[in-house]
């Protein structure tokens, strides 16, 4: 078992964290006189639980983990930041990730001014392992690795994963966005064993909560407390942990499933027209699109007011589009656009 404190950074190491009266005291409080918050009870009137247990407990029994191996933050973009703030320190230590992917890695990066090494992915886009192994050295803390990869859409063999896990002397954060629209399993199991593992997962794509920012960083308890340390006390409001709670009791499978449908639905279509080069296999809620004119092809989705997304200036994604399956109804739309562009465009 790896010791993943020589990982963490002097300064977070030494770091008393910030806490209030009711960290000291366990079960039931009726009279709270130490916040200097309004006494008026209008359901908001009192802060939210900085370790948000009630909900921890609701995630732990869906995610098949105890609460003290969750941390739950204001999207993956915060948990992102701090394994920065954490294990990096700035203009010394650095960062290692594959591009294409997340653009939030190199963001946060720049951020808390640390070096990011990016290294190309492989032969449709394929995991480049032994070139990821050769760029990390003693100052590198983390790997970051999306799987399904955003905006590529694969996912990278469990085994590679899991050896690069092994063999770097380094955090790995397998970033898991996409994973409920995977065949592959999560690398939740691999916790236990792996203390240098960190997975993040997000109740934005399959759970439907994106307007609500809340991310998952499933990881090592010593992390998850590393990790909450350093976050603000109340990064999670009150409003927001219930309805997150109410919306889990609800469960998405049938969404899922509807999504995965659709997503076969609209890769048959869209191979079936002439301008599409290619349409790489996606294991997320979005497929990549390799096209004849992808800029020419963007603005004629605007004019008919449909969006997606332009990734043709992101090195290795030229000439590509990303695009989103939505409803039955919005994908028809999107078809019936791309026929009239191509209709528009013969000579």
């Amino acid at each position: 078992m790896r010791d993943i404190n020589k990982y963490v950074r002097g300064a977070i190491a030494a770091l008393t964290p910030y806490s209030t009266a009711r960290d000291e005291y366990e079960g039931e409080l009726g009279v709270f006189l130490d916040a200097n918050e309004s006494p008026y009870d209008n359901g908001y009137n009192r802060y939210p639980d900085p370790h948000q247990k009630a909900l921890k407990a609701q995630i732990a029994a869906i995610k098949g983990l105890p609460a003290e191996n969750i941390f739950i933050g204001n999207g993956s973009d915060e948990a992102i930041d701090l394994v920065f703030r954490v294990f990096c320190e700035p203009r010394e230590d650095n960062v290692v990730a594959i591009a294409p992917s997340y653009g939030m890695y190199k963001v946060a990066a720049a951020i808390n001014d640390v070096e990011i090494r990016e290294v190309p992915l492989g032969e449709d886009f394929s995991l480049p392992a032994d070139a990821l192994l050769a760029v990390v050295d003693e100052n590198t803390k983390a790997l970051f690795l999306c799987s399904p990869n955003n905006p590529t859409a694969n996912s990278f063999p469990r085994e590679e994963l899991m050896r690069l896990v092994e063999q770097v002397d380094c955090m790995v954060v397998v970033d898991e966005a996409y994973i409920d629209f995977a065949e592959a399993e999560s690398l939740v199991g691999e916790i236990a064993s792996h203390p240098n593992l960190i997975v993040l997962q997000t109740m934005s794509k399959a759970w439907g909560m994106a307007g609500l920012r809340v991310g998952l960083a499933l990881a090592d308890s010593r992390v998850v407390a590393l990790m909450s340390q350093v976050k603000y006390p109340y990064n999670i409001n009150v409003a927001t942990m219930q309805i997150v709670s109410d919306l889990l009791a609800k469960g998405v499978s049938d969404e899922v499933a509807q999504i995965k449908q659709q997503r076969s639905v609209v890769a048959k279509a869209l191979a079936e027209l002439p301008f599409v080069e290619r349409v790489y296999p996606s294991d997320a809620n979005f497929l990549l699109v390799r096209v004849a004119d992808a800029d020419a092809l963007y603005d004629h989705l605007i004019k008919d007011g449909i969006i997606v997304r332009n990734r043709t200036r992101v090195k290795g994604c030229e000439g590509c589009l990303r695009i989103t399956i939505g409803l039955a109804q919005e994908n028809v739309k999107l078809i019936e656009s791309l026929k009239r562009y191509e209709k528009s465009n013969i000579r």
